[in-house]
């Protein structure tokens, strides 16, 4: 009987940091296109280099490649690299905040980054901050961690991808 009550409270356990530790891995990139803006600034490629700045990267690759995956499907237009180039403008994200904690029945999720663009020649385009921080009750019967994470990341790329599209073409 007591190796049961140990087994199972381990399962308990396991099941319970599998549940917490899911973070990015279940959420999407979005997809916004715009017919009228299918690179920023008119431009055919961009550089874009994405560093992660947060003190826990645990998820740090996922992320990475969640904001990219959104840049390519949002700007189908654009030809991304992540190497630098001499022809090419640059973008630059660098992420200081996303994650989700649980304070009694409410998750609050938190996403920011810095976003910059440069011209070829090293200029600045644009620089701006985008974030958001969503609240959510603990629902039962859902993972509110993953959808509250989902919630503040589609509003910050949202607000990301407003931002790029204000620069002008004639930039």
């Amino acid at each position: 009987m007591r190796g049961l009550l140990r087994k199972g409270r381990w399962s308990f356990l396991l099941a319970a940091g599998l549940a917490v530790s899911c973070g990015t891995a279940s959420i999407k990139p979005i997809a916004a296109a715009d017919s009228e803006v299918s690179c920023p600034g008119g431009r055919l490629a961009w550089n874009l280099q994405i560093s992660d700045q947060r003190a826990d990267r645990r998820d740090s690759s996922h992320l990475v490649s969640l904001l990219e995956d959104s840049f390519s499907k949002s700007f189908p237009g654009c030809k991304w690299t992540s190497a630098p180039g001499a022809d090419a403008a640059t973008i630059t994200i660098e992420i200081h905040r996303f994650g989700a904690r649980v304070d009694e029945n409410l998750w609050e999720a938190a996403a920011e980054w810095t976003v910059s663009a440069k011209d070829p020649s090293g200029q600045p385009l644009t620089e701006f901050q985008a974030e958001s921080i969503v609240s959510r009750p603990n629902y039962r019967g859902y993972n509110n961690e993953v959808e509250a994470l989902r919630s503040a990341f589609e509003q910050a790329m949202t607000r990301t991808l407003a931002g790029l599209r204000a620069i002008s073409r004639s930039s």
